[in-house]
């Protein structure tokens, strides 16, 4: 079966919509989420505009700040935290890649844990890992959101996450484990790799390479979500996932494009209001 994530993303932006509506009625202010771009990257433009319509849609007040490739990592600093500060923004979000001479963890531990509406701090890692309430990064909150619309428990089940990074592999695995799972983490040092994936009852896959989980490595019944964002040889869209190989062998798998992407920024606009009712 087929995971919708364009249709959650949708019922879930017209929830998020009304609970801003309420919010403004209540404070007597918009939610704001400020967006920071440095220099003029073609895919983080994209992501950019995406996030700003996003805001649109569910009416939240969207501040975009457009900063040249030159910009010096005091002029950068000095940006967020002039948004740290003002009372109108309630989440903020440095679109990454950064140019290479700026430091980007010093950059972004400047944003205050409360506005971390990526869910990147340590502050906020650190809170997932031992089970509190936090901002959990959108990619991974957003896969949960998905399992639980299409009522898959993880509880007691076998989970498997292909991906170690900070951004998506391991709050994935956080996750999974406070939802009861067992979790293993693979990566490109894991050996017997294919015997891994194919315990798993829910596969994760989030590593970056086109069609990189094939049907041998995958259980009869399985619950396959993929993460990943390709291009496959034809310059075509393609996930982690082989998923015209895989699609039958499992029970739900999510599509690529209309998976998980389309929750990623639906997650960053819950968390964005989130912060807000926080505060």
């Amino acid at each position: 079966m087929l995971i919708d994530g364009k249709a959650l993303a949708a019922k879930m932006r017209e929830e998020i919509k009304s609970g801003v509506a309420k919010f403004k009625n209540s404070r007597g202010r918009s939610v704001g989420l400020a967006v920071v771009l440095v220099g003029e990257n073609p895919a983080s433009q994209v992501y950019v505009r995406n996030k700003i319509k996003a805001c649109e849609e569910t009416g939240i007040k969207s501040f975009a700040y457009y900063l040249p490739e030159s910009v010096s990592q005091a002029q950068l600093e000095e940006q967020i935290t002039e948004l740290s500060g003002d009372n109108n923004i309630d989440g903020i979000l440095v679109q990454l890649p950064l140019p290479a001479h700026i430091d980007a963890k010093k950059a972004l531990e400047l944003i205050p844990v409360q506005k971390d509406v990526d869910g990147f701090s340590e502050s906020n890692a650190g809170k997932l890992c031992m089970g509190e309430d936090c901002l959990v990064a959108c990619t991974p909150n957003g896969v949960m959101a998905m399992l639980k619309e299409y009522g898959i428990n993880p509880n007691g089940k076998r989970a498997v996450v292909v991906g170690r990074s900070n951004i998506v592999g391991k709050p994935m695995a956080m996750l999974l484990l406070n939802a009861d799972a067992t979790v293993t983490v693979c990566h490109s040092k894991t050996r017997n790799l294919k015997e891994e994936c194919r315990n798993a009852d829910i596969l994760v896959a989030a590593i970056g390479k086109p069609k990189f989980i094939t049907a041998d490595m995958v259980k009869d019944g399985a619950v396959v979500v993929d993460v990943g964002m390709n291009r496959d040889e034809n310059g075509k869209l393609c996930g982690d996932v082989d998923f015209n190989g895989v699609k039958d062998k499992c029970s739900f798998i999510t599509p690529v494009p209309g998976g998980v992407g389309p929750m990623t920024i639906t997650m960053l606009m819950y968390n964005t209001l989130q912060a807000a009712l926080r505060r």
